[in-house]
């Protein structure tokens, strides 16, 4: 591929003051701590939409151990109380006859760009400051969301994205803008916000240009964030470009001098890193988010996905952004079996499940919370509807179509209207909202905080943050498409 040495180097001192607003939304990351919630107070608005003190599913449940046929998954104050065979007396339950699994981790994105439609990318780039850099990509993505952040209250495009996320089985992503930051826990867990009470990741998108640069001091401040045990995980976007683009290559160089290669970083992308280099990240202790239909769409290739598999580096997967990635984490999971398959290493559809959910929770920093199904863990759990004698193929073969109940802790976000009914402290509650999906009457409780705060307000339902957007931009991309 070819392209200008202005591409390659950017845009003019101009064109960046005018990007600023994006460039501010897209590179903010969360590279500070979020500040500890206010004292709690009593929630504005509707009550909330609990389930059931205690309930039970029965399914094929996929546990560290394998899956469990006709088993029930037990639930108890938005816990894992029991896994048994026989049905728990006295707890009302549903026989789903699906996969139940944890809720997937969806370890990078920028969820508020999310909005948007998928965008075409009218050529290859040579990485990522090309693309930032192009007319297309201008008028398309970044003017519609200035446009938006001045006009939209706060948060709006997130809430809208968090929905998208959930309806696809995602409990937990990462990337959240840092302008959009929030100090308590909302309707999909941020791994890079406050999470379990705590702040222990950071995110930053670009290194430092020098030890004096912007951002050197910040990430000064999270590599001894690292070095005091205050930090588990440190994601990092790093040689996202062509795999013969020095300019990417050399970032790694620049992360090593800067001592940013640590057991708690997770490189994004890594599209242009070398197989030696790869190692390197291996030996470290550091991991690896791979992206691969963004990747594919704006540089025609992607990461060594297979070398890092294949020398043990710990690797996740995350859908990008909508502009150019997956319209889903199940839709990414096809395009990663795919091109895993394209490089020589065919991958099972249990390693593949694992991706997004155990492994993904131990490369977050989160194992002792997320990821598994097992007594005690949160219950944080997605059903599918079952369409294979293997419960793995089921998953990695699903749409978000065939997604039929997602349960957050203590919260019914997302399921089949007459299983909600069934399991829901108050089926009436004004934060219940009826949604249509792919043809099925289904429920939203889009009002879920994982504590009450003083910034806890009632949260719009997807109705109103369907009409705020569409008023300020009328083709927002939807959500049951």
């Amino acid at each position: 591929m070819s392209l200008t040495l202005a591409e390659d180097r950017g845009v003019s001192m101009a064109a960046r003051a005018q990007a600023r607003s994006f460039l501010d939304a897209y590179l903010a990351g969360t590279p500070d701590e979020v500040p500890v919630p206010a004292p709690p107070r009593p929630p504005r608005g509707p009550a909330l939409a609990p389930p059931l003190q205690a309930f039970a599913l029965r399914g094929c449940l996929l546990t560290r151990d394998g899956p469990l046929d006709n088993t029930w998954l037990v639930i108890v104050g938005g816990r894992i109380s029991a896994i048994k065979k026989r049905r728990p007396a006295g707890v009302p339950g549903v026989d789903t006859h699906g996969v139940i699994l944890p809720g997937l981790i969806d370890l990078h994105g920028h969820p508020e760009f999310n909005v948007f439609a998928a965008w075409e990318p009218p050529k290859q780039y040579i990485n990522r400051y090309a693309w930032r850099a192009s007319a297309p990509y201008k008028a398309l993505v970044r003017t519609p969301q200035d446009k938006l952040q001045a006009k939209l209250p706060r948060g709006t495009q997130l809430r809208y994205a968090e929905i998208r996320a959930l309806v696809g089985g995602v409990t937990a992503m990462q990337g959240a803008s840092g302008t959009n930051r929030a100090t308590d826990e909302s309707l999909v867990r941020n791994v890079d916000l406050r999470i379990f009470g705590q702040h222990r990741a950071r995110a930053m998108i670009d290194l430092p240009s020098g030890p004096r640069g912007r951002g050197a001091d910040t990430l000064r401040n999270v590599l001894a964030g690292i070095a005091n045990g205050s930090v588990d995980a440190f994601y990092l976007h790093l040689a996202e470009g062509a795999r013969n683009n020095q300019r990417s290559i050399n970032e790694f160089d620049r992360m090593v001098k800067f001592d940013a290669l640590t057991p708690a970083t997770v490189i994004i992308h890594g599209t242009a890193l070398t197989v030696e280099q790869l190692g390197h990240v291996r030996d470290a202790g550091a991991k690896l988010v791979w992206s691969p239909q963004s990747n594919l769409r704006l540089y025609g290739e992607t990461t060594r996905a297979a070398e890092a598999l294949r020398m043990g580096l710990p690797v996740a997967l995350g859908a990008d952004w909508l502009p150019s990635g997956s319209t889903s984490l199940l839709a990414e999971m096809k395009v990663a079996r795919q091109e895993l398959a394209n490089q020589g290493f065919p991958i099972s559809a249990r390693s593949l499940v694992n991706m997004v959910t155990e492994d993904a929770a131990k490369i977050a920093g989160l194992s002792d919370h997320l990821g598994v199904l097992a007594e005690g863990r949160v219950a944080d759990v997605v059903v599918i509807r079952r369409r294979s004698d293997d419960p793995y193929e089921t998953v990695v073969n699903a749409t978000p179509e065939a997604v039929e109940l997602v349960t957050i802790g203590s919260d019914l976000a997302y399921g089949r209207a007459d299983w909600i009914k069934l399991l829901a402290l108050d089926p009436m509650a004004p934060s219940l909202e009826p949604v249509l999906a792919w043809g099925k009457q289904m429920m939203l409780d889009t009002s879920y905080h994982a504590a009450a705060t003083a910034s806890t307000a009632a949260s719009p339902p997807l109705t109103q943050l369907r009409a705020d957007l569409t008023r300020v931009y009328p083709p927002v991309g939807p959500i049951w498409a």
